[in-house]
């Protein structure tokens, strides 16, 4: 198992390249210069060169990208044309409450589909499972910023049951954290949840068919014992596929979200880094994020020796 943890991560280093070759080439790629933005309205020539000339930009592309992946090598992202800081130092700042608002809609999208595609397996034709596959097939249909729209306009604007926008650190207070992360989170992992239930409903529906199950109803034991004990477990393995692309779809789909809830973390900040052609900073939290999905297939495949017995990587 070590063996494979070591070669995975290896692995990873040309991941990292490819990641870091795309992410330099298309943030420069968008019309802009970061020097006319920081200068204003009708700079003069001798500024905007002078402007370039502090942030590297007079160089050659291929010499620029040369300094920026030694500095990468080095640990170092570059420093932010417009936050006047290390990129590293605002990713770290940014990143916990990104976390929190992934991770809150990951529990969401894993305590609604799992059960949902569960109970939809057992009573399969019956009412219970044609509206959960009504409700999983809204969830898909429905984009993530209406849903995000609408719920603010309801549970916030009408209601005022939750803050409609602004981030609480978790260990500052817990409960107000919560209520600031419902909302977003809930519109993050609505989608998510509406997808693990469909793979857990297909995936128990072919386990419930299977020769042991029946031998097992037919020896008397309970249904509970039967579909917690037996089926389920030999239900998940797909089930932790869509979950572990669900974690990194989440890391990726914050974006949008934190754009509509003004919630403070990575996914705003580079929204804002590309309006402001902020190229260190866009280019550092994509290598982030890049190397966080590399994460996370690691945890997933080693998910698979957990619940399987079968799986072995050694």
């Amino acid at each position: 198992m070590r063996v494979y943890i070591i070669k995975r991560l290896f692995a990873a280093i040309p991941v990292a390249l490819i990641v870091a070759v795309m992410s330099f080439g298309l943030i420069r790629s968008a019309a802009g210069d970061p020097s006319l933005l920081i200068l204003g309205p009708a700079p003069t020539p001798e500024e905007v060169a002078s402007v370039r000339a502090q942030l590297g930009l007079d160089r050659s592309i291929v010499a620029q990208f040369t300094i920026w992946l030694g500095g990468v090598v080095q640990g170092d992202l570059g420093r932010s044309f417009f936050l006047g800081r290390d990129v590293s130092t605002a990713i770290i700042e940014r990143l916990p409450a990104t976390l929190q608002l992934t991770g809150v809609a990951f529990v969401m999208a894993i305590a609604l589909g799992i059960p949902a595609g569960v109970v939809a397996a057992v009573r399969h034709n019956r009412l219970v499972d044609r509206a959960v596959m009504l409700m999983s097939l809204l969830g898909v249909s429905i984009p993530v910023f209406w849903l995000g729209l609408l719920l603010i306009w309801v549970f916030g604007v009408q209601l005022r049951w939750f803050p409609i926008g602004g981030y609480v650190p978790l260990l500052t207070d817990p409960v107000d954290s919560l209520r600031h992360s419902v909302l977003p989170a809930f519109s993050l992992g609505v989608l998510h949840a509406t997808l693990i239930a469909r793979i857990t409903r297909a995936s128990m529906l072919e386990v419930l068919g299977q020769d042991y199950i029946r031998t097992a109803r037919a020896f008397g034991l309970r249904e509970r014992t039967i579909i917690f004990g037996r089926a389920l477990k030999n239900a998940l393995i797909p089930t932790i596929t869509v979950v572990g692309t669900t974690l990194g779809a989440l890391i990726g789909g914050v974006v949008i979200v934190e754009t509509v809830f003004t919630y403070p973390g990575i996914g705003r900040m580079v929204v804002q880094g590309v309006q402001q052609r902020d190229y260190n900073l866009v280019q550092g939290v994509l290598l982030v994020t890049a190397l966080m999905y590399v994460v996370v297939n690691l945890l997933v495949d080693l998910m698979y020796a957990w619940v399987d017995p079968r799986i072995r990587y050694d």
